[in-house]
């Protein structure tokens, strides 16, 4: 049944649940669609599919025994970012340093996700040490949007938006310090969630999430429908973790839908001396319209106070994260081209001194501060994800109403969440130019994760999606 690997993760396990497919069915539909289609897009770069036919035959025997409780994700083929242990996968993160290197044990959000029932049938490509906006590395070469392959499907994330999106899988998860889940998602029309660090708990990944990161870095989902986004994301909020800024029996607040609906929202299309596209601001108005209508309470605001949050990022991402890279690779080591454009340059690496870390360290909990005291007004903000839709591959400057717009700049939008640590998800609205898709990027309150994901659910049903 081909038509399987179009149906959303949460319809297929209800089919494999109520025994009208078989999980092996379900798995075989993606193998097949995933021979067709990798080889052209180059999405997932260790797939295994002999143990994914035995997992799914497992779970037809179990269906066909006693079968007890069962997973909301009974069946459901998934990837999972190469960064993130996925036990006898490798897990090579893009480089040659790490070429054949196999995870031991899953990370703890893939051991949540198996529980479920969740088969992982293989690991998505990335760029070398997960620096980049697009997808290219030494060892597995390319990653091309299976939208046109022309053009980009994102990074570092840019495998499992490629798989996702290209029907090799029904749901993925990535890692995101800029952007690398939420710009994908928007370069593919997925929805795309970044959660608070630590609520989806990170150990297992790699590179391991210490300093700047550990106040960057989240993981979260890459899926087709706002409901499968929303069933991801629960089953990953970690009540237990060792996950070093996971908070011990959080949970996270949870709100009905009336409520939602009734909530504040502040949203603006232009920020941080960043134009977007013209399609991109029709797709913030299209969602400012169909949210009015459905009942939100729609302000447009300027992000007053957050003014530095680019630069800050610029230092804990582009700089700091350059050190840290640089001190565990081998001297004289060349990361791939790709890992530089997304890095500080040696000038600009050569003039950081202690005092702007430091500076900069108090300046992140400043413009948090300040988030805080905005979100006392709004439950949510929408704004672009990025100034531009997929781009093509290499390309790296764009013209938006005659001012240039530069790589990695465009992300901007994106960039900041990270520096606040707020949860964010995507939601694809429109299209480009070239038919490519433009997604809205929703914010909410730091650890007030499950606000958000119902609060896509609720935009998507103002749009007319799922």
């Amino acid at each position: 049944m081909s038509e399987l690997t179009t149906l959303a993760a949460t319809r297929l396990a209800q089919l494999v649940r109520n025994r009208e497919v078989t999980a092996t069915e379900v798995v075989e539909a993606h193998l097949k669609r995933t021979d067709e289609l990798n080889p052209k897009i180059n999405a997932i770069t260790d797939l295994q599919a002999e143990s994914a036919l035995e997992r799914a035959a497992q779970t037809d025997a179990c269906l066909r025994g006693n079968p007890g409780p069962l997973g909301g994700l009974t069946g459901v083929p998934i990837t999972i970012k190469s960064s993130i242990a996925a036990e006898g996968f490798r897990q090579e993160c893009g480089t040659r340093l790490r070429l054949g290197e196999v995870a031991r044990a899953d990370a703890p959000l893939v051991s949540v996700l198996k529980n479920a029932g969740a088969i992982v049938i293989g690991t998505t490509n990335v760029p070398e040490f997960l620096m980049a906006y697009e997808t290219d590395n030494a060892i597995y070469g390319r990653t091309r949007s299976p939208l046109n392959l022309d053009f980009t499907p994102g990074g570092s994330s840019g495998g499992c938006s490629a798989a996702v999106a290209g029907q090799l899988s029904a749901g993925s998860f990535g890692s995101d310090a800029g952007g690398s889940v939420r710009v994908p998602a928007h370069f593919c029309g997925l929805y795309g969630f970044k959660a608070t660090p630590g609520v989806i708990p990170r150990t297992g990944h790699w590179p391991s999430v210490a300093g700047p990161s550990v106040t960057l870095a989240a993981v979260g989902p890459l899926t087709r429908t706002a409901e499968d986004l929303r069933c991801f994301a629960a089953r990953t909020f970690a009540r237990h973790s060792d996950d070093i800024s996971c908070i011990p029996e959080f949970v996270p607040m949870w709100h009905p839908e009336e409520v939602i609906r009734a909530c504040r929202v502040g949203w603006f299309d232009h920020a941080w001396n960043t134009p977007v596209t013209a399609e991109t601001r029709a797709a913030i108005q299209t969602t400012v319209t169909a949210m009015q209508e459905r009942g939100f309470d729609m302000e447009r605001i300027e992000p007053t106070g957050l003014e530095r949050a680019p630069s800050i990022w610029w230092l804990m991402f582009g700089k700091c994260l350059r050190t840290l890279i640089e001190g565990s690779v081998p001297e004289g080591y060349r990361l791939h081209p790709l890992s530089y454009e997304a890095m500080a340059t040696d000038r600009e690496a050569a003039a950081t001194t202690y005092e702007d870390l430091l500076l900069g360290w108090v300046a992140q909990d400043q413009l948090r501060s300040k988030f805080r005291e905005l979100m006392n007004r709004y439950t949510f903000l929408l704004c672009p994800v990025a100034a531009i839709p997929a781009f093509r591959h290499g390309e790296r400057r764009w013209t938006i109403d005659g001012e240039e717009v530069t790589y990695p700049n465009a992300f901007v939008y994106s960039q900041v969440v990270n520096v606040l640590g707020a949860p964010a998800a995507t939601i694809p609205v429109g299209t480009s130019s070239d038919g490519l898709p433009i997604g809205v990027q929703l914010i909410g309150r730091p650890h007030d994760d499950w606000t958000v994901v119902t609060g896509v659910k609720e935009v998507a049903a103002a749009l007319g999606q799922d």
